[in-house]
């Protein structure tokens, strides 16, 4: 079996299953802070995983760690705005008169 049909497979699977998880951050309108975690340490992961991959001369590892971190940013973004958006949300309602 050829060594790039393996290496991208698995960068195909790799990215449905970012985008699985950035549908469940959606639907759940996720602020759970071991997801934003998450996605934080995928981040540095996937910009090492970047520069590793550039050292080796790697095209499917790199596109692998960009797609990665184009969809970890993006999930990031999300769960930030949703937690600002929650808090803000929460503090006006505490402050209403009754």
């Amino acid at each position: 079996m050829d060594a790039n049909i393996v290496a991208y497979s698995a960068t195909s699977i790799s990215i449905v299953g970012r985008l699985i998880f950035m549908y469940l951050l959606y639907s759940k309108k996720s602020t759970n802070l071991y997801s934003l975690t998450f996605s934080l340490l995928n981040l540095v992961s996937s910009s090492l995983w970047i520069t590793y991959s550039q050292m080796i001369l790697d095209m499917p590892l790199l596109v692998r760690g960009s797609s990665d971190l184009l969809l970890f940013s993006i999930s990031s973004s999300y769960i930030m705005y949703n937690r600002m958006y929650i808090n803000t949300e929460n503090e006006f309602s505490l402050t209403k008169p009754n």
